[in-house]
């Protein structure tokens, strides 16, 4: 059995969760794997590659991605997102929408992005996730990420919602973070949906549901793979 599923990942679990309730429906000893982890409260696109297909995984990982998400303002929460109590932000003045627009277009192509400290990157071999949630100091150093595009799709105080594509690497909630910062109002995430990487798209998503009840082979797409003399192919870098 190989191939890939698209999967509308619910909120609530882990990629990996989703991953292992996908595991129990295969052959045993079929391999699975997933390109592009989501955060636990995140839905939406993730890409599950079986058998032969888990060799495409880098090559899929590099592909573009598209999110809709709502960012609340006024406030911030240490983990960037709902997941963590939220501190409310002193705010000189509510930002109007064609200050958040512009602040949003200096934040478009190639940038430097400081990670959250919550998040999988390691320092000394350890996730700074861990490190963080012991109270330990976490200096994560901006990289280089690729944003391609972000869309004012909706704002009222406090909420704004956004479509941002962007490139591997790139954290939609330090976005919502680095935007509340340069409006001088604080700004964190409440939702996040991918709703697409490379032509695949959340339109032709399945839901566990219908895994669980329907099988696997219904869905089970057929993926090209990468030319075994150019393992490189479509790498970039996080």
């Amino acid at each position: 059995m190989d191939g890939m599923i698209n999967l509308d990942k619910p909120a609530g679990i882990s990629s990996a969760a989703a991953v292992s309730r996908v595991k129990r429906l295969l052959p045993r000893g079929t391999k699975i794997g997933h390109a592009g982890t989501l955060d636990p409260f995140a839905t939406g696109v993730l890409l599950l590659l079986i058998g032969k297909a888990t060799k495409a995984c880098e090559m899929l990982m590099a592909q573009p991605k598209r999110y809709e998400t709502t960012a609340k303002m006024g406030a911030t929460t240490a983990t960037d997102d709902r997941d963590s109590p939220e501190i409310p932000a002193a705010i000189p003045r509510q930002p109007s929408r064609a200050e958040i627009e512009q602040a949003a277009a200096a934040m478009v192509g190639t940038i430097q992005q400081r990670p959250p400290i919550y998040s999988a990157l390691k320092i000394a071999g350890h996730p700074a996730y861990e490190l963080a949630r012991s109270g330990k100091p976490v200096n994560l150093e901006p990289r280089s990420v690729r944003v391609d595009a972000i869309e004012i799709l909706s704002w009222q105080w406090p909420l704004l919602r956004m479509r941002i594509d962007c490139g591997r690497g790139t954290y939609v909630r330090a976005i919502a973070r680095d935007l509340g910062e340069a409006l001088k109002c604080g700004g964190y995430l409440t939702e996040l949906r991918r709703t697409r990487i490379g032509s695949f798209d959340i339109a032709q998503a399945v839901t566990l549901e219908q895994l669980i009840q329907q099988g696997i082979a219904p869905y089970l797409q057929p993926i090209s793979l990468p030319h075994p003399q150019n393992p490189q192919q479509g790498r970039q870098n996080d």
